[in-house]
């Protein structure tokens, strides 16, 4: 396998991880529209191995808190905004390979993309190094992010909110899954559906982002619950 360029070499100096497996660097920062080896399932790993790390960090800074307060705090940690302000931070701004039509529509500075890319890091070092080395590089990553009370103030986005709903109730968290993708590489729609089999509801969803697609998903659903239930 080729050496790593100097930009990428210089990235991993940042993270503070020195890859064993290159090539899963160089795939995190592969959009789809580059590629048809692209980040997407890393990017679903590390979504989920973020989301771990954030917990184990909030159950132990945040002891007098509810399980609903956690996952609102949680929510607001992992959610577009944050990530798209941490891969600024890492300078991933040019680093991810992207198809051209991707290029001219300014996906280079999209904040969907970076995001997935971020949490595409993520699965990377977890899959080249375990969850030690992946829960490591959230805290270094998170470090100047308070974790505070106060954080509970924040307001719920669609997924956080059917989340408490069903907790609320002594249901199971629902459940998301891709249908579909379509539309150009550049212009992309994702679609997923949102399940709570307890209620037997099932719901769909669209957006840019599989991420954005879950939350329209999340607020259909909440809908759909509340019709149910009226």
């Amino acid at each position: 396998m080729a050496e790593l360029s100097a930009p990428l070499l210089a990235l991993q100096e940042r993270l503070q991880h020195r890859f064993a497996q290159p090539g899963l660097l160089e795939m995190a920062l592969t959009h789809r529209s580059f590629s048809a080896t692209h980040n997407e399932r890393l990017e679903f790993l590390g979504d989920t191995v973020l989301g771990l790390s954030i917990s184990q960090v909030l159950y132990r800074a945040l002891g007098g808190m509810t399980e609903g307060e956690l996952s609102r705090i949680r929510a607001s940690l992992v959610r577009q905004e944050t990530l798209h302000r941490l891969a600024l931070g890492l300078g991933l701004v040019g680093l991810v390979r992207l198809g051209e039509g991707e290029l001219r529509s300014g996906g280079d500075k999209r904040p969907s993309i970076l995001a997935d890319a971020f949490e595409a890091l993520i699965g990377a070092v977890f899959l080249d190094a375990g969850f030690e080395a992946a829960d490591a590089l959230v805290r270094r990553l998170y470090d100047q992010v308070e974790f505070s009370p106060t954080m509970k103030a924040n307001a719920k986005d669609p997924k956080t909110e059917l989340q408490e709903l069903l907790q609320g109730r002594r249901m199971k968290l629902p459940l998301y899954r891709g249908i579909d993708t379509h539309g150009a590489a550049h212009q992309q729609i994702f679609e997923i559906e949102c399940l709570v089999p307890e209620l037997n509801l099932s719901q769909r969803g669209q957006g840019a982002s599989r991420r954005a697609g879950e939350q329209a998903a999340a607020q259909a659903m909440l809908a759909a619950i509340r019709r149910h239930i009226a």
